[in-house]
């Protein structure tokens, strides 16, 4: 199969070497990646410019943008500047994050899930972060979520949901339309990937509203917003961030923001939203 791979990259000095090591590494390799350094102010340039002086099939594209860190628009933004440049002869895409090792063989266990299942659209590993010096599976890894930070598609899901939305909640609408199109969704738990930068780390205050602005945007309501919202802030650790979470969808829902699914869509999303509530419950 067919990998191509788009990497976001903003001053990821410290990761990105391991991170393209391990691609380099892979048992499967990658037909094309191609790492979009946007407005970088360290050496992550000159470090990938060694990977493409060595490999034909690395790239780079150097892109300026705004300084401020705004989960969700900005990373996208940058997403497609490198899915420009690729052509259509690709069976997978990914978008993974600069600060990631992967197992030798991820691309080629993917590949085989994909092979297994015609309906198997997103496919990912888990992602583990470092603590006291063991890697620990980082907590907001569920086995029906794959993280933002190493997103996998079959060619044909990808186009089906439209590719991806440049706002926050990105890697959640993503899945939810997935499954409004009757594509699966699997995570292997044996793929270990290791997440050097925890995620969240580099957000910002002009972004903790974001959140609660995505939730309305899928169409949630009230009701699962709320939910959602203390879910999310008790994973965090953070109650504040609930109060954040919140405020963010009132102000999207007085401000009237446009929606990123339709009313179809947002149906489903909620019937299954609900659906899940009531599994745990039981």
């Amino acid at each position: 199969m067919n990998f191509y791979i788009i990497i976001p990259a903003h001053n990821e000095e410290a990761y990105i070497k391991q991170t393209l090591d391990s691609l380099v590494a892979q048992t499967l390799l990658p037909k094309q990646v191609v790492v979009v350094n946007d407005n970088s102010t360290d050496k992550t340039k000159q470090i990938v410019e060694e990977f493409t002086s060595k490999y034909e099939w690395i790239s780079l594209i150097n892109t300026t943008s705004s300084d401020t860190h705004l989960p969700g628009s900005k990373i996208i933004h940058a997403f497609y500047k490198g899915f420009e440049i690729l052509d259509e002869d690709y069976d997978v895409i990914c978008k993974f994050d600069a600060d990631l090792i992967f197992p030798t063989n991820y691309l080629e266990k993917l590949a085989f899930h994909f092979k297994a299942n015609d309906k198997l659209g997103m496919a990912s590993g888990y992602c583990y972060i470092e603590k006291n010096k063991e890697w620990v599976l980082e907590n907001l890894t569920r086995k029906d979520h794959i993280r933002g930070a190493l997103k996998t598609y079959r060619k044909e899901c990808f186009l089906e949901i439209g590719k991806l939305k440049p706002s926050m909640g990105w890697d959640t609408i993503d899945e939810l339309l997935a499954k409004f199109y009757g594509w699966k969704i699997t995570t292997d738990e044996s793929l270990q990937v290791k997440h050097l930068k925890p995620t969240g780390i580099s957000y910002n205050k002009a972004s903790k509203h974001l959140q609660g602005e995505a939730m309305y945007k899928m169409r949630y309501g009230f009701i699962i917003t709320l939910i959602s919202a203390l879910k999310l802030a008790y994973k965090k650790e953070s109650f504040g961030l609930f109060k954040d979470y919140m405020i963010g969808f009132f102000k999207a829902k007085k401000e009237k923001l446009p929606f990123l699914v339709s009313e179809e869509q947002g149906e489903f999303i909620r019937n299954l939203r609900w659906k899940g509530i009531f599994f745990k419950f039981k």
